[in-house]
């Protein structure tokens, strides 16, 4: 899996300093995955109570301190449990057949859900990844609760995924953050392993996941 580099924040030369530097905070806040034009939003969940993670090594947190994997800083930067549901080595087959233990009976109301990557490194092919995970999506949103569908890039030069994602998020009233590890996957400095980020590299990611869960939220 390989990230690509965001595009730059651009400030009107119009505005003054005391006004650009909230702006640029504020950017970087939300990441530029949820204010780029034309990202899906979710739908509103219309029942439920449990905030749930789902998905792979990610979700868990493998290379992760105690406490610092992106589940738990979310956790913590909004004051709201959420349940982690992450399994080491998940592939979307292999989190389809968990969904009902470890997601639908649990009440949820809003599922954050990153899975894809151990679908690439095992060579299962794109229709099949996108048509468990659409299954898995969909089974979610018909319990009346809200999704995140979180992306992971998979391309060195082009990005099979990036694509499905979008639609996949569209089709079913999903939100998106898309290409979560961008910038992070390959930096030393953000990274445990080849593939699994360490501390810092988990709070980007919360960073960049936490707009969408506050709006859902509707917490300032």
């Amino acid at each position: 899996m390989f990230g690509r580099h965001p595009a730059p924040v651009t400030v009107p030369m119009s505005l003054t300093k005391r006004e650009v530097i909230p702006l640029l905070v504020a950017a970087t806040l939300a990441g530029a995955w949820f204010l780029r034009p034309g990202v899906p939003r979710a739908v509103e969940p219309s029942s439920g109570r449990t905030i749930i993670a789902f998905g792979d090594s990610l979700v868990a947190g493998h290379g992760a301190t105690s406490g610092h994997d992106f589940v738990s800083v979310l956790s913590t930067r909004l004051r709201v449990p959420i349940l982690n549901q992450g399994r080491n080595g998940d592939t979307t087959r292999t989190a389809l057949d968990r969904l009902n233990q470890d997601v639908l009976s649990r009440n949820p109301k809003i599922v954050i859900v990153l899975l894809g990557g151990n679908d690439f490194l095992r060579g299962v092919p794109v229709e099949d990844t996108f048509a468990h995970l659409g299954k898995i999506v969909e089974r979610i949103r018909g319990r009346g609760a809200a999704v995140i569908l979180v992306g992971v890039s998979v391309g060195l030069f082009s990005d099979p995924y990036g694509h499905e994602y979008e639609a996949l998020a569209r089709r079913t009233g999903a939100g998106l953050v898309p290409d979560v590890l961008d910038d992070i996957l390959g930096r030393g400095d953000l990274m445990a392993d080849s593939i699994h980020p360490n501390d810092r590299g988990y709070r980007l990611m919360a960073e960049r996941v936490e707009p969408s869960l506050r709006e859902l939220l509707q917490v300032d």
